[in-house]
């Protein structure tokens, strides 16, 4: 069997075609720029493949709709990012391939992808976050997301500023959310430097793993999970994972008894491959019901 799947994201967009072990059996990247432009380099790629592709996964930035019974199912909607804003996505795809296709948020995908073949692996609830350019949060419940009139947005929560912060945060709609004061943007626009060039000595680290704990901290409390996977750039930093799972638990104070912290605060076992093999696993999974 083959499989297609979409890492649509804002910056690049990562196609590739797997079989049914979930193996990268080819695969392909490139900017992502205009709708029109783009999506040719997604349907040219996969007509090689038209004659026995299966289904297709898709994981896309958003927001998105998810609702099938909507008249906009399968759209980007309210994006910031220009010319992408109201792009019926699956309809595009349909128009070309007459196969399944599965749509979620790319977050969603990585947090399939963990679930399936990483650190969520054998666990009924997973939560997974990318720290990057922005932030975004995918939980499961026993194999299926958690998600209600749309999909969650948990990078948007509110975080308290630490103590010796005085950024007020640059997320346009709510300030010192999680986005606002700890993804990548946020960082360069604190230190005038990009994360991956901030030594790990440097104060800077301390106030990220506080709003990153936070996040842990609330997630914890609203959901209970098995594991909590900690993706994207920013949890690159080797030294981040300890650090957040040492203000968690400074936070916490014993409050509720976790899983062992070593495996309860993970970063991705399939690292920059979450999305695309949740994508595949998703693609699998709607030709399994």
């Amino acid at each position: 069997m083959v499989f297609g799947a979409i890492e649509a994201g804002g910056t690049k967009f990562v196609c590739a075609i797997g079989d049914e072990k979930l193996t990268v059996e080819k695969r392909v990247s490139f900017p992502t720029t205009t709708p029109e432009e783009t999506m040719n380099l997604v349907i040219d790629f996969f007509k090689d493949y038209q004659s026995e592709l299966e289904s297709i996964g898709v994981g896309s930035f958003g927001p998105i709709d998810i609702h099938r019974d909507s008249s906009t199912y399968g759209y980007i909607t309210s994006t910031p990012k220009l010319g992408w804003q109201d792009f019926d996505f699956v309809g595009n795809l349909k128009n070309h391939f007459n196969v399944p296709i599965t749509w979620t948020t790319d977050v969603n995908a990585a947090a399939y992808g963990e679930y399936a073949c990483g650190e969520g692996q054998g666990k009924d609830s997973v939560v997974y976050y990318t720290i990057g350019t922005g932030i975004g949060g995918g939980a499961l419940q026993k194999g299926e997301f958690i998600e209600g009139f749309s999909h969650p947005e948990m990078g948007h929560m509110i975080v308290i500023p630490h103590e010796k912060d005085n950024f007020k945060g640059n997320c346009p709609f709510h300030e010192n959310c999680l986005e606002g004061m700890a993804a990548g943007p946020a960082i360069e626009a604190r230190t005038g430097r990009k994360g991956q060039d901030i030594p790990a000595s440097d104060v800077f680290w301390e106030s990220e793993a506080f709003y990153i704990a936070q996040c842990v901290y609330n997630t914890t409390l609203i959901l209970s999970p098995d594991v909590i996977i900690l993706g994207g750039g920013v949890m690159k930093q080797s030294h981040m994972v300890e650090r957040v799972r040492k203000n968690f638990e400074a936070l916490m104070k014993n409050y509720v008894r976790t899983p062992t912290i070593k495996n309860y605060i993970v970063t991705p076992a399939l690292k920059d491959n979450a999305g695309i093999i949740g994508c595949l696993a998703l693609a699998k999974k709607i030709i399994k019901k």
